[in-house]
């Protein structure tokens, strides 16, 4: 099935001139860019993206920071000062909101057969640390839960990616109208797909 994902590079890829490498790592398994552009998100479209009302997505926030702080040892009411998982979740919310409208960032909407599942695997693990090498992550980023929970700001991992097909459409069109997404064919369309 041919499907649309959306991939935002985040200011840490952009300011360390990762964009090219990260973009080409996509087309060599040929997917193939339907919309890209270079903008500098306000609040707001940050707040959207990381809804408030998406309860469980806040609320998973919360808990793979809470796994990240029992693996280190740390204490989170002390370090954070809560330990419900939504509310722990509501401030790493806060924490990425914060880092993507720090600087520009590069929104993408990639399409090709299983995009959302490809896309994902290229990506890897959300923590750097545990991405296998030869993923965008496990290649090129190093930041830890240790450092970013320390510092109070989310992981610098470079890259967001829809997590299934549901939020790949909600990102899409909150960061693209339809007259910026478009539809031709690459030469090697007919021999892959």
């Amino acid at each position: 099935m041919i499907e649309k994902t959306f991939v935002l590079l985040k200011p840490d890829a952009v300011k360390r001139g990762l964009v090219g490498n990260i973009i080409s790592r996509f087309e060599r398994v040929g997917l193939k860019i339907v919309a890209c552009k270079f903008i500098q998100p306000s609040r707001e479209l940050a707040e959207k993206h990381y809804p408030l009302e998406r309860r469980e997505f806040v609320e998973g926030i919360g808990k793979k920071t809470l796994e990240n702080y029992r693996e280190m040892g740390i204490d989170p009411v002390k370090e954070i000062g809560v330990s419900d998982p939504y509310e722990i979740g509501k401030i790493v919310r806060g924490w990425l909101i914060d880092f993507i409208i720090s600087d520009p960032v590069l929104a993408i909407v990639l399409e090709g057969p299983g995009a959302v599942e490809i896309v994902r695997k290229l990506v890897g693990h959300t923590l750097p640390v545990k991405a296998d090498p030869g993923t965008i992550r496990g290649d090129l980023s190093f930041d830890s839960a240790f450092f970013a929970n320390a510092k109070k700001r989310p992981i610098k991992n470079l890259i967001h990616a829809s997590g299934n097909f549901e939020e790949a459409e909600y990102e899409i069109s909150l960061w693209f109208t339809k007259d910026e997404i478009y539809n031709y064919k690459r030469a090697e369309e007919e021999v892959m797909y």
